[in-house]
Parts: C-alpha cells; sequence; structure tokens
C-alpha cells in the first residue's frame, strides 16, 4: 500500500553508505526476507577521482582509485551484514577473484533468488563513469523495481542545498526529465537518463534516520521520488 509500496519478492536496488555499520545493517537486516536487495557502495569517504583529477592527475588513474575505494566499502559492508546474520556475496567489476567474485548476471540473480544480499564493487569498471550510473546500469540489468538512494543528512532533494540555503523548497515527487532540465543534483546525467529509459523508479531519503529503509518499502511517505518522464 501507499505511494512507494515494494511487493513481497521484488527486486530492490539501495545505493548509499553509511558510517554506523551496524544500524544499516540492521535496517537491511529487517527487510531481507520481504524483498530481493542488491547494495552498491560508493568509496568517496576514501578516494574521490572527480577530486583527484581536478587537481591534475591522470583522470582515469584517479577514476580506477575510486573503484578500488569503493571496493574496500563493499567489502566492510559484507562483514558488518555477515555479522547480524545476513547471507551475502560480493561481486565486483574489476576481477579480484582472492577476495570476491567477479560480476556476472546472471550469477547475480541467483545469489537473489536464495534470499542472498548481492553487493556491487568497482564501479562499472571504466573510467569516467561515477557510482550513480553503476546504480542505474545494475538496476537496469537485474530488473530491478526501484533504487533508493540513500543520502547522508539530506531528507530529499531540494531546488537549493538546503544546508547552505533555509528557503529552499523539497520536491516530494519529480520526473527525470524535470531532474535534467532543472539540473537537480540528485544524480548525474548519464543515470537518470537510463533510469528514465527503463522505467526504474528512484526514491532519496536519509540514510541517517533508523528504519527509513523499512519506511520505504512498506509505502511510507519519506524523501522524494524521482520517476517517469
Amino acid at each position: 500500500d501507499g505511494n512507494y509500496a515494494i511487493k513481497p519478492g521484488n527486486h530492490l536496488y539501495i545505493t548509499g553508505t553509511h558510517r554506523d555499520l551496524s544500524r544499516f545493517c540492521l535496517d537491511i537486516g529487517v527487510i531481507t526476507n520481504r524483498i530481493k536487495n542488491v547494495i552498491i557502495v560508493g568509496g568517496g569517504n576514501i578516494w574521490r577521482g572527480k577530486t583527484a583529477s581536478e587537481m591534475g592527475m591522470e583522470r582515469s588513474s584517479a577514476d580506477y582509485m575510486g573503484m578500488l575505494a569503493t571496493v574496500m566499502n563493499a567489502l566492510a559492508l559484507q562483514n558488518a551484514l555477515e555479522g547480524c546474520g545476513v547471507q551475502t556475496r560480493t561481486q565486483t567489476s574489476i576481477h579480484m577473484n582472492q577476495i570476491a567474485e567477479p560480476y556476472i548476471r546472471r550469477r547475480a540473480i541467483r545469489h537473489l533468488e536464495k534470499g542472498r544480499i548481492v553487493i556491487f564493487g568497482g564501479g562499472t569498471g571504466n573510467p569516467y563513469f561515477s557510482t550513480d550510473t553503476t546504480a542505474a546500469l545494475r538496476a537496469a540489468e537485474i530488473n530491478a523495481d526501484a533504487i533508493l538512494m540513500a543520502k547522508n543528512g539530506v531528507d530529499g532533494v531540494y531546488n537549493d542545498d538546503p544546508r547552505k540555503n533555509v528557503n529552499a523548497t523539497k520536491y516530494d515527487e519529480l520526473s527525470y526529465l524535470e531532474v535534467l532540465n532543472k539540473g537537480l543534483q540528485v544524480m548525474d546525467s548519464t543515470a537518470a537518463s537510463l533510469c528514465m529509459d527503463n522505467n526504474i523508479e528512484l526514491l532519496v531519503f536519509n540514510m541517517n534516520e533508523s528504519g527509513n529503509i523499512k519506511k520505504a518499502v512498506a509505502g511510507e511517505k519519506i524523501g522524494t521520488i524521482v520517476k517517469g518522464r
């Protein structure tokens, strides 16, 4: 029920990281038996390829270092989830056979069918693509019904930065064309176009509030929904 309910058994794609891994893992564990979920993690807490590039580093090398940072976060999240009793598998787009499976679409879907959470690290495996684009691409590949974009301290999409402008207005719902035309900093344009073309809904919400993932799955009105054209 509600504006954003996920039906039992459907695929959910969660993107984001959390400083308090234990609390985040407990939230994930609550919904594991209800839906199939996949998680993609970024690496910005360790390394940002774009920032390094702007400082003069060769872009491809900077981006590959960022991909390695996402793998480190993926392994940390896997360890935390398994500590909460949740079965997981980590897959990377760059082959690292000693520490994780290579990304294989059919294998990832099979893990989901067995009730495991799949964590994707390594981005797309290519420079110049963000983890936003990775999320959109993998969500399309596994036929995910929605992407939950967990933000650090931001409870939705605004017309301006709410941390700098107290008069910033929050959107309850947007179309992908509005996101692109208004230049809203939800996700990069490549990711937004992929989601729009594949009819993947996006929910942007605050990951720092315990229970928000469960609320989103249950259809409670939190954050900002992006869908359609």
